[in-house]
Order: structure tokens, then sequence, then C-alpha cells
């Protein structure tokens, strides 16, 4: 038998025998929109549509989706009419109250969110009522001192689409209760059935993860799949080393397919990340300079002037390492580092940043450097004789034609003297010096990520005057002083709209997951058994000194005398 979807019209030709069983039907022609051309061939299709001898043909309407893969249908470009549920687990932690819910609000200012289509739900354990949730965000979503009266307005409208749900997360009934809310929610908007949107933000420990999945997946699952769909967002750390990665990634791979998992790290929402692609293949500037050939080393660099600040116990279980570079920054480091992709299609980028991360070469004990800052300890929360780092360099070095020798500085740390999250390609020194300048410093390319966002680059030039001498300057796009008057957009707010769109190219794909934790894991798991010890620094200072001797010997060349200083409107 051959079953062939025709388009248009929409019908099915089923090629039967006259053995079968056999009852005429008339054509039927379905709307476009419910059927997407990309299911239109099934697997029968290599045996081809003959018509011989004793075969007959007839048109018939196929009933219903439910043997298409989840896989094939989250991937469809389908009009995406119905009503929208975004559901906060773990409403009232502090995740929530600081990042999710005033991000959900920026959105619904802009329009992101109609009110005719979306509702907002925050369930957690704690028994509070909707009104006392909304007395909780009231204060994260817009300062009353400088608020104005439309934005007061935005806020109460907005805090009207909460509906809050009290539950365990390990348990039928409370999921059972969300379920019904969200269902009296789309029959409310006449969502019709299959059309409605189930999006879930997990702002959860990742231990509760298997748990909450499998409740969404029993009770909470949109009904039917015309159209409509289910989306799980999960938070970092997804996991502590590779073999608990990989559980976490199976236990909810069971309950659902790769399309409908949003593993978010926030720095992928950052403007200047989300610019380093555009720089790099969409101008000619860089294409043959990025390289092995020019590039001498990249620094991709984490500070923080502050310390643990009453969460080192939680810090304790993952250190610094878990925590940022793990994670952010190499993140940061694929996209800086990956071959370009065949489109800007979600998966071939995702399939070039895997490539990278599989040509990382194990990491070098001699191209570590571990710190913990003095008084770290004093934390009560901390233990007394804590082996965590809360500083960190290493170095990683890819494997493959493009990258060969090219150190890559992976530096993050707390309680050091500045507060910056930036990229640093460093070019190699100028053959032949004829101006005897290379003291100066060297050509750098800067992304700076946070604060002041900018992009500069630094050049040696001519100093103004009567004499023919030299001095360090940049080519500045510093975007406070170039894009005046605009706003740009939290990382939240950019990921969680992706994620409505459906749009996973700034997600975590499982095999990237792994390929990241494969890197650090043998390291991470020397600093558990205490093998690997950090080296004590002051608050305030540039971290360990042996840092700086690891970069020098590295080959990053310091310049002297030269301060970037942002510039003023």
């Amino acid at each position: 038998m051959c079953v062939v979807d025709i388009h248009p019209p929409r019908a099915i030709v089923k090629q039967v025998t006259k053995s079968s069983s056999f009852r005429k039907k008339e054509a039927i022609v379905r709307p476009a929109q419910v059927l997407h051309p990309q299911l239109a061939l099934q697997s029968q299709i290599a045996q081809g549509p003959t018509r011989m001898g004793t075969n007959e043909w007839h048109i018939e309407r196929r009933s219903s989706f439910e043997t298409e893969s989840p896989l094939a249908r989250e991937s469809l470009n389908v009009s995406e009419t119905g009503s929208l549920s975004i559901v906060v687990l773990g409403a009232s932690g502090d995740l929530a109250k600081k990042k999710t819910f005033p991000a959900l609000f920026h959105l619904y200012r802009q329009g992101f969110l109609p009110p005719k289509e979306v509702h907002i739900f925050g369930y957690a354990r704690t028994k509070i009522s909707d009104d006392e949730l909304r007395d909780r965000l009231r204060g994260y979503l817009v300062p009353a001192k400088d608020a104005s009266a439309k934005q007061l307005d935005d806020v109460s409208d907005f805090l009207n689409l909460i509906k809050y749900v009290s539950g365990s997360y390990d348990s039928e009934e409370g999921f059972r209760l969300l379920d019904k809310e969200i269902s009296e929610h789309e029959y409310s908007k006449n969502s019709a059935e299959g059309l409605s949107r189930r999006l879930f933000y997990l702002a959860l420990p990742p231990s509760v993860y298997p748990s909450v999945c499998k409740m969404i997946k029993t009770c909470c699952m949109n009904k039917s799949n015309l159209g409509g769909w289910t989306r799980v967002v999960v938070e970092k750390p997804f996991g502590k080393d590779l073999e608990s990665a990989e559980e976490l990634s199976t236990q909810i791979g069971e309950l659902f397919e790769e399309p409908q998992i949003y593993r978010i790290d926030h720095y992928l929402g950052k403007e200047l990340v989300q610019n380093m692609l555009v720089l790099r293949f969409a101008n000619r500037l860089f294409l043959p300079l990025w390289n092995r050939d020019n590039i001498d080393n990249v620094q991709i660099v984490f500070r923080e002037d502050f310390g643990t600040e009453g969460r080192g116990g939680y810090f304790d279980q993952y250190g610094i390492i878990r925590d940022i570079i793990q994670n952010h920054l190499l993140q940061v480091l694929c996209l800086v580092a990956m071959e370009k992709p065949v489109s800007l299609k979600p998966e071939h980028i995702r399939d070039e940043k895997v490539k990278v991360l599989e040509s990382v070469v194990p990491i070098s004990d001699d191209e570590v450097v571990l710190g913990q800052y003095e008084g770290y300890r004093d934390d009560p929360t901390v233990p007394d004789e804590s082996n965590t780092p809360t500083f960190a360099t290493v170095i990683l070095r890819i494997h493959n034609e493009r990258w060969e020798g090219v150190p890559f500085i992976l530096k993050a740390g707390k309680a050091l003297n500045s507060r910056k999250a930036e990229i640093r390609v460093q070019f190699k020194d100028v053959p032949g010096d004829i101006f005897k300048c290379q003291k100066q410093g060297r050509n750098e390319f800067v992304i700076r990520l946070q604060p002041s966002e900018a992009i500069y680059m630094k050049l040696t030039v001519k100093q103004p005057g009567l004499e023919m001498s030299t001095v360090q300057s940049e080519l500045d796009l510093s975007y406070g002083q170039r894009y005046q008057g605009v706003t740009i957009p939290e990382a939240y707010e950019r990921l969680i709209l992706d994620t409505i769109r459906g749009d996973q190219q700034h997600f975590v794909r499982r095999d990237e997951l792994k390929a990241s934790w494969k890197i650090f894991t043998p390291l991470l798991h020397r600093i558990d058994r205490g093998e690997f010890k950090p080296l004590p620094y002051k608050p305030g200072s540039r971290g360990p000194a042996e840092a700086d001797e690891l970069l020098r010997k590295a080959g990053y060349v310091q310049t002297h005398g030269y301060i970037w200083i942002p510039p003023t409107l």
C-alpha cells in the first residue's frame, strides 16, 4: 500500500487492491494549515505509487496526526493562533522574581504577550494567594519611586494575568489542579482543542527536574497536536559532571523529545554574544584574519568585584568552573571559534558548535590556575576546609586547521578588582616593525559584553603633532553612544521569546551539553577529590599572580599605559 499527500488540494491518495476491504469515499479537501508539506510523504513512498492491472485508487481524508512524531511536528512552521499558557514553576523563588517574571513583563509591555491570548501561571510549594504572589512580584517589575502612571497601570494589568497554584513537585494532585486552571484559561480564550500552546519554565534546582517533568508529561500536556505544542525550559546547572548530566538528559529525554526541551544559558541571549556571528560572517574584513596565521591568543573573561554574598553554601557545591566557565564562557568560545554554518537554521549553527567542542584536546594541568579569595570560608554556610575555587584560569586548545596552536584562555573569578565580561582577540606582532612600536602593544579586537556594551579595535596610530611618534588608540563602537535611546533587551526576554517562537538557535542541544562536560569533568573530579588546590588571593586584586604568569607563558602581551575609557554621551 502507498499513501501520498497531494497538495493543493490537501487530500490523501491510497492505493488498494481488489482483495482488500474497500469502501468508496469521496475526495475531501482539508484546510491548508492542518497538514504541513514536510509531513506529506510517508515512508511508504519508497515503494512507489504504481497502478497495475488489479489496482484501484480512492481518495480519503487522514483523520489525525496521532502516528506522527512530535519531533517532526515541533519542526513545522505552522500558524500559531491558539492561547498561550506560560507556567513558571518555582514562582516564589529568587530566579523567578528577579529574572523570569520581569522578562515576561517587558515582553508584555512590548506587545509580544497579548492579553487576549496569554495567561501566566505561577506554581510552587509555598501556600499563598494570587494577590500575595502579585504583591511579591510588583517591586521587581518597575522601581516604585521612578515609575510613571502608565508604567504602574501596565504593572497592574500584567499582574492580573497571573494565577497562582500551590502544590508539591512530585505528586499528581497539584499538577492536576494546574492542568485544570490552564484548561479553563484555554476554554475562556476560545482556543480550539489542539491549537493551544503550553510553555513550562523550570525556575527550580536541577534535583527536581525529573519529577517535575514526569508530572508535566502525566498531567499537563497539550491535549492534541493540531499545531499546538508543549515546551519545557530548564535552567543551568544541568548536572555537575558528565555522568550526572547524561543521567539528567536521559530522564528528561524519556519524557520529551529534543525539540521540546530548551536548555537555557542566558549568556546566549546577550546582545553582544548574539552579534558574534554577524561580526564574523557578515564582514569581509574578518574572514581572512580569523585564524591561527593572524591571531595569537583569545581571552574570554568574566570578572565580578563581589564575593558570594550569602550564597556561599550554594556556590560551594559548584565552584567557578561549573558556575561560569563550563557553560557561559564555553558557549562564547564556540561562537568565536566555529566554522560558518550552512545557514542560520538552529541545527546548522549547533552542529558547528559541537564540532568545536569535540576538537578541544584534554586540559593540561600546567595550563590551569585555581584561586580562592581570602575570607571565602568565613561564610558560615561554607565548610571550613572547602577546596572550591572562586577563581580559575583555564587554557583550552582546539585541534583543527583553523586554530591549531592558538590558546583560548577562559578566565573567571569573584571578589576581583573590577566587574566585566569580554572577549579579547589578540593579533600577532607586525613583522618588520619599522616604527619600533611593538612595546606599546598589539592589535586587539575586543567585544565588551557587560557592562557598557561595546566593540572596539585597538590600533597603533600616529600621535598628533610634528613628531613621527606612535600611540595606541581605538576604533570604538560603544552602544550607549551609537544607539542612544535604544533599550538593549535583557537576555531572558530574548530567550523566552525564542522559546515561544520555537527557535532553538540560542539553546544548548544534548550532544553539545555532553561534549562540554566531557572537556571539564576530569579536572572537576580532581578538584572534588582535593588533588588540585586553589591558591589564596586578596579580595579586590587581579587574582593569583600565577594566573598572570600563565597568560604570559601562553603568549598574551599586556598593553601598558593604555586604558579603554567608554565615551561619554
